[in-house]
């Protein structure tokens, strides 16, 4: 990308068909919102603990985090009674910048009281469809690749994606874990998935899904999926884990091993935990609205859809 100041008129010239269209998709994805009965949410981005994510790197200051995700916040929502809802708002990774990436970036987070997660993938499908539409786009595209959103989507196991055909092989350590080891191979296979249609990668191992429950054909798998289209991450999305003590345990393992790889860890929110023993059953995804954006739009780098970038 070019170095000029976003403010520069050549540059945001050059940018604000992309930034068009990204207020064009946001108000359509807050329209549909509105038809199926949700009400948006606006969750504090200072919080205790940012969540439990092993691999993710988050902001501190004054003693607290920006949050990675608003997904503690939204669940103690669910537990004070809220049945439909939806985030639509910053939040903040350290570390990450990048074609796809940026360390603050715009994340639509939702939730069903007593739906299943395959409820939620339905709506994964609709969003993509919704963006589409507002711009008039017939697919989505990145670098060479397209995928045809009105088509029926592609689902694939975990099991079937990593059994699918010959892929790169996955360099490994003495010291690695199993877990390493997976995050390589899900990495390898990723640049295949949601090619000519949208694809819906299914049934994680319950050890990379420390926030959902887990599925009821296969405890050793989770009831966690993530959307793709041309080989880029849209989505990720779960029937949620509402056992405080399972949680509790799953937290504490996460925090391990995020101390084992990276040497630090979060605190445990212990609100979040007397929260859960309230909240009901409930399926919920977190989308990447840039990353939509420019595959609406045709965008090759994050910094074209962001009016603030870096």
């Amino acid at each position: 990308m070019t170095d000029s100041p976003f403010w520069t008129r050549a540059r945001h010239a050059d940018r604000r068909p992309f930034l068009t269209a990204r207020a064009t998709i946001i108000a359509a994805i807050r329209a549909w919102f509105a038809e199926q009965g949700f009400i948006e949410v606006d969750a504090g981005a200072l919080v205790a603990s940012p969540g439990a994510e092993v691999h993710l790197q988050a902001f501190q200051t004054g003693g607290r985090y920006l949050h990675t995700s608003p997904e503690f916040a939204m669940k103690k929502l669910l537990a004070a009674g809220e049945e439909k809802i939806f985030f639509l708002g910053k939040v903040y990774r350290a570390g990450d910048s990048g074609p796809l990436h940026a360390p603050e970036f715009t994340m639509l987070e939702w939730y069903r009281a007593h739906e299943p997660y395959e409820r939620v993938q339905d709506d994964c499908i609709a969003i993509a469809r919704v963006a589409c539409r507002a711009t008039g786009a017939h697919a989505l595209s990145w670098r060479t690749h397209t995928c045809d959103p009105f088509a029926a989507p592609r689902r694939l196991t975990v099991r079937e994606a990593l059994a699918g055909g010959p892929r790169p092989s996955i360099p490994h350590a003495a010291s690695d874990q199993p877990t390493d080891i997976f995050s390589r191979a899900i990495v390898a296979v990723e640049p295949t998935l949601g090619h000519d249609r949208l694809t819906l990668l299914d049934e994680y191992p319950i050890t990379e899904a420390a926030l959902a429950r887990p599925h009821p054909h296969d405890p050793s798998l989770a009831e966690r999926f993530e959307l793709y289209a041309c080989g880029v991450e849209l989505a990720n999305g779960f029937g949620e884990l509402t056992d405080p003590i399972e949680q509790r345990a799953r937290l504490e393992a996460a925090m391990a091993e995020k101390e084992r790889r990276y040497g630090a860890r979060w605190p445990i929110d212990e609100d979040f935990l007397a929260a859960l023993a309230h909240m009901p059953p409930a399926s919920g995804c977190a989308l990447g609205i840039d990353r939509l954006v420019m595959l609406a739009a045709g965008a090759v780098h994050i910094d074209q859809v962001l009016w603030t970038p870096r």
